[in-house]
């Protein structure tokens, strides 16, 4: 398929804290973009501070897609995010306007941009309840340890806190044969069936830090104890995929008096900052990216404009104008 002939696809990403939201906001009223979110946890009800998610006001009449759709108690997985995000840039395209994906799940937008099919390893579940088993009786550090030795360049790139990765990874490695790395390279060397443009925001690294140390400050002020003590209190357990979440799972300790409230919140900007260099590690491994230094753009709108102009270099900018 020639590459005029393909549909059009936006994808705003970068690291936490990068600035995404806002700029995502300003290039849809400019495109007649819809967003559709690649945050795993902003989809879910009720997560509103921790996933620092945008508010309604926010939006400004810019259609959002992925976000507030979930029950806490419901899982969410690139399976699941792929299947959704399809449809909804079915309604995009129909209306005549750009599908934008915004967020920092690489996997997920890997798994969209190349179209990576991933449902036929969705349900082995024996195997599953063995490897979750063994991840309570000997702990997650010894399943990811067997990650690095099946599949190296996997475990580089996934921390073995996110237990439901490194499963998924054994599970395709025992079903197949193959490493899932190897496996997600060569969906990546197929090429997209998009004519898209992906760019990484991004900010130098102290710059980076710095923010999400403020941004975990300001969560704090705005409530997020109280918020993950409700969800707490009407019935959501720690081994929920949603409870698992950066800013939620490290509240467990404090709330069984393991751990000091100062400490908590330490524990969740480090967290959060090792996050951070998970994703540019990710994101860096992909191919035909363009990178945004925030520093190199004096106002907001010279990004803007920079963003424009490769868009419409790309043949992208095909919207209406809000």
């Amino acid at each position: 398929m020639k590459q005029q002939e393909k549909k059009p696809l936006i994808i705003l990403t970068g690291p936490t804290a990068a600035g995404k939201t806002s700029l995502s906001i300003e290039l849809a009223k400019s495109i007649g973009g819809e967003i559709i979110s690649a945050d795993s946890m902003q989809v879910y009800k009720k997560m509103d501070i921790g996933t620092a998610k945008i508010r309604p006001e926010e939006m400004q009449g810019v259609p959002h897609y992925l976000i507030d759709e979930l029950d806490p108690s419901e899982e969410f997985n690139v399976v699941a995010f792929v299947e959704k995000s399809k449809e909804a840039m079915k309604k995009i395209y129909a209306a005549g306007h750009v599908p934008i994906i915004v967020g920092g799940t690489g996997f997920y937008i890997q798994a969209l941009l190349y179209d990576i099919d991933f449902s036929q390893h969705e349900d082995k579940e024996s195997y599953r309840k063995e490897l979750e088993q063994l991840a309570k009786e000997k702990g997650k550090e010894y399943l990811y340890e067997i990650l690095k030795k099946k599949d190296p360049e996997y475990a580089k790139i996934t921390h073995c806190n996110n237990v439901k990765k490194v499963i998924r990874a054994l599970e395709y490695y025992k079903e197949t044969g193959k490493k899932l790395s190897e496996h997600n390279e060569e969906q990546r060397q197929k090429g997209s069936p998009y004519n898209f443009a992906y760019f990484v925001l991004y900010h130098d690294r102290e710059e980076l830090y710095d923010r999400i140390n403020r941004r975990v400050d300001l969560m704090m002020e705005d409530g997020l104890l109280f918020e993950v003590e409700s969800l707490i209190k009407e019935g959501y357990t720690k081994n929920l995929v949603s409870m698992q979440g950066l800013g939620y799972k490290e509240f467990f300790d404090y709330f069984d008096g393991r751990m000091t409230l100062e400490d908590t919140v330490d524990k969740i900007k480090k967290d959060t900052r090792h996050f951070a260099k998970r994703q540019l590690t990710w994101f860096r491994r992909e191919k035909e990216v363009i990178w945004l230094n925030k520093k190199e753009y004096e106002q907001e709108k010279d990004l803007l404009d920079s963003v424009l102009n490769i868009i419409e270099e790309k043949g992208i900018r095909n919207g209406t104008k809000r």
